[in-house]
């Protein structure tokens, strides 16, 4: 199977029209994807997984070929608890009330955020080469400011961030795809093109900016909710991250990655994987390998 075969398909969740590809049969598994890449990003790992299971690739709201709905003030139709309601809803259209979800860097945070607020109906949850947005926000340092410009700098008011992207647009996507530790050999001139052009519509750019500010914002005020309350995520959660990248080194004292998500869920498994941030596009046979050994897991 082929990721050009898979079914394309506009979906009405409650607030947002979702735009999905669908492929394969048994089990559901949602696939959620970064910045500043889209549903695209899983072109190599979605078909290896639909052998086993039935895979959904969606853009998030704001992103891709998504809807991007009017913001607010306070940001919070771009809150990670906004964007994890718009993918119950579609799954839930597309016939699955309970389904298992791998979200990789902004589409890992819209994953958790799930598993937090949709306990009820996430099986299981992959989250990718991230830490929690309340973890990442107390440890910030001069590293994560240089090392991931978009945490801050997206996240100034508008328009100034709307104005730099949009003004430069391959400039940021060559910055990410490059920068970030990938090879430059896993992004086709096609691939590339297509991240472009998805940063060129204005009202994209401008949903993607409130997405980043509602993580320095409202994102951050419902994680600490969450811990002072003493919610956690109940299912089974999987990490993976990059071990060319500064998870791999960051958070050592804190256990690394591993020890800071066992501070939000008590059945929690992972290692780094040889790649780059974006390691589901430099090493998508691995990445499938290890979402298929946890997904049809029994344990």
């Amino acid at each position: 199977m082929k990721f050009e075969d898979f079914e394309a398909a506009d979906v009405p969740a409650e607030e947002a029209r979702i735009f999905i590809r669908r492929a394969g049969s048994g089990p559901p598994i949602l696939l959620l994807h970064g910045f500043p890449q889209t549903h695209l990003m899983w072109r190599d790992v979605a078909p290896l997984l639909a052998q086993d299971f039935t895979v959904v690739c969606a853009d998030l709201r704001g992103y891709g070929r998504s809807a991007c709905p009017p913001s607010s003030p306070d940001h919070a139709p771009y809150s990670k608890r906004a964007m994890a309601k718009d993918m119950v809803s579609v799954m839930a259209r597309l016939g699955f009330d309970r389904f298992s979800v791998v979200g990789h860097d902004r589409g890992g945070r819209v994953a958790y955020r799930m598993a937090l607020d949709h306990g009820e109906r996430v099986e299981r949850l992959a989250v990718l080469d991230i830490i929690p947005i309340a973890d990442a926000w107390e440890r910030t340092d001069k590293k994560l400011a240089v090392g991931y410009w978009p945490w801050s700098l997206l996240a100034q008011p508008e328009p100034l961030p709307e104005r730099l992207v949009s003004a430069a647009p391959d400039a940021v996507i060559d910055n990410a795809l490059h920068g970030w530790g990938s090879r430059a050999d896993s992004f086709s001139q096609a691939v590339r093109t297509s991240y472009v052009e998805a940063l060129r519509d204005e009202a994209h750019v401008h949903a993607i900016c409130e997405e980043y500010r509602a993580a320095a914002t409202i994102d951050h005020e419902h994680d600490l909710a969450d811990r002072n309350s003493g919610r956690r995520i109940d299912c089974p959660v999987l990490i993976l991250w990059s071990g060319r990248g500064p998870l791999n080194s960051w958070y050592a004292s804190e256990g690394g990655p591993l020890g800071l998500w066992r501070t939000w869920a008590d059945d929690v498994q992972g290692k780094p994987l040889d790649g780059g941030h974006f390691f589901p596009e430099d090493i998508p046979q691995q990445t499938a390998h290890e979402l298929n050994r946890f997904f049809g897991s029994d344990s």
